[in-house]
């Protein structure tokens, strides 16, 4: 299966979105700071303060989400369960910003978000189960079940 491509290309388009966010929320920041913009009474310091803190944390999060599926394609393992819930949280609020966007933005930064969504779900179904997961969960099936006396129609197997 090719995964560790698409988890390096993810890593490549997460890596790049990083500092694109960042510039963006300056960008914003700057437009606030020269309108002197404040929000039913705001100080305008503090809404430029605000957007560059967010523009900051949120390219800070994707280059760590980056990261996250870098080094999964680089040692072709899948990411722990802090790195896949990171992946997840990343997948939603792309595809929370791409309903979003499509009615602000227009229809090419909702294609670009889920794309980017597309992404992020398709590495983490390809690192889905480790191989020989299913044989250590329990059965032949891997369903974690034990398997009880006198099969799968045995419910109420008498015992001795």
């Amino acid at each position: 299966m090719a995964r560790r491509p698409i988890a390096l290309v993810t890593a490549v388009v997460l890596l790049v979105e990083a500092p694109a966010i960042v510039g963006l929320n300056a960008l914003m920041a700057r437009f606030v700071e020269i309108q002197s913009m404040s929000l039913d009474g705001l100080d305008p310091d503090h809404m430029v303060t605000g957007t560059w803190a967010l523009g900051v944390a949120s390219g800070l999060a994707l280059a760590l989400c980056g990261l996250v599926a870098l080094l999964a394609g680089l040692r072709d393992r899948r990411p722990g369960r802090f790195g896949r819930g990171l992946l997840i949280g990343c997948a939603v609020v792309h595809a929370l910003l791409g309903a979003v966007a499509v009615g602000l933005i227009g229809w090419g930064a909702f294609a670009f978000l889920m794309t980017v969504v597309g992404l992020v779900v398709l590495t983490l179904v390809a690192y889905g189960k480790e191989p020989g997961a299913a044989e250590e969960a329990g059965g032949p099936e891997g369903n974690g079940a034990p398997e009880r006396a006198g099969g799968p129609g045995a419910a109420g197997a008498a015992t001795a």
